[in-house]
């Protein structure tokens, strides 16, 4: 069976043995929801892996559109990261304080960027912290500027248009990461929005469903049986969504872990989907 885990995520005690090597760059990539308590840059400045950056998903999305967090241009995004000194021919670990959640949105963003070089801590600061390892507070060292070649894979990508004539096709499958309760429309959204329920076709595998207790990614092999229990065969094409894309990141690291490196997100997810009238809406089970 397809494991590619050694490909796409690092454990804490590579990382601990490696921290300050040349051509590394560790991110944190925190990112705070409608319901938590604190911003995510204030938990970064209170503890963070020692020499992190902090890698602001809000402010390097597209801050033109309506709709949260959602990708920026090519051209922003290397500025973004030539002024950090992140640079072409680094190997970038990315993480977040919570486990897994928001680190595989940074993960996906570098790699719809054209920067292949990137894997995520498994487990985060979360398993980093429960193993004692060192942290530290306030801003880093600043980096010299690097140069960063932005060359954008919209393989990786799906946009409104995409999304409404794959499920008028119905021939594509769709993995939504949301909880059961919102994907079949029963309870409200995280964010206010037109409608509830899911896109016609999906199936729903819930982000929480993948990732252990201590927060890191469950083997490959429950990976895979995850999907497959619901109806979503990892070996084919798949496109992940959520609430706002966030989310659907996880679910494209999953099935990156188990062989399919090329599932792509749906970007706007249903913070757009449900705000447009066309975009066919139905709840209930999958």
């Amino acid at each position: 069976m397809t494991d590619f885990s050694s490909k796409w995520l690092v454990e804490t005690d590579w990382l601990a043995e490696r921290l300050g090597a040349p051509g590394l760059v560790v991110v944190d990539a925190g990112l705070a929801m409608p319901a938590d308590a604190r911003p995510a840059n204030e938990v970064y400045n209170e503890a963070h892996i020692p020499g992190a950056l902090y890698f602001d998903i809000e402010a390097l999305s597209d801050t033109n559109s309506p709709y949260p967090h959602m990708l920026p241009s090519p051209e922003k995004f290397a500025s973004r990261m030539r002024k950090a000194g992140i640079g072409d021919g680094m190997k970038v670990v990315v993480y977040d304080s919570k486990g897994l959640f928001s680190a595989p949105r940074a993960w996906w963003m570098f790699r719809v960027m054209g920067h292949e070089d990137v894997v995520v801590l498994n487990g985060g600061l979360k398993k980093w912290l429960a193993e004692g390892r060192p942290v530290e507070a306030g801003a880093p060292t600043p980096r010299s500027e690097r140069h960063f070649t932005a060359r954008k894979n919209s393989e990786l990508v799906r946009e409104i248009d995409d999304m409404i004539h794959i499920v008028e096709g119905g021939r594509t499958q769709i993995a939504d990461a949301r909880s059961k309760p919102r994907f079949e429309g029963a309870e409200v959204e995280l964010r206010p929005v037109a409608r509830l329920g899911h896109m016609p076709g999906a199936r729903n595998v819930p982000y929480g469903s993948l990732i252990a207790p201590d927060g890191t990614l469950k083997p490959a092999a429950e990976l895979r049986a995850a999907f497959e229990a619901a109806g979503i065969h990892p070996e084919k094409p798949v496109i992940t969504t959520c609430g706002s894309g966030v989310t659907a990141c996880i679910l494209a690291l999953a099935l990156a872990v188990t062989g399919n490196e090329h599932a792509a997100v749906y970007d706007g997810s249903w913070a757009e989907w449900s705000e447009v009238p066309k975009a066919p809406v139905t709840t209930g089970p999958a």
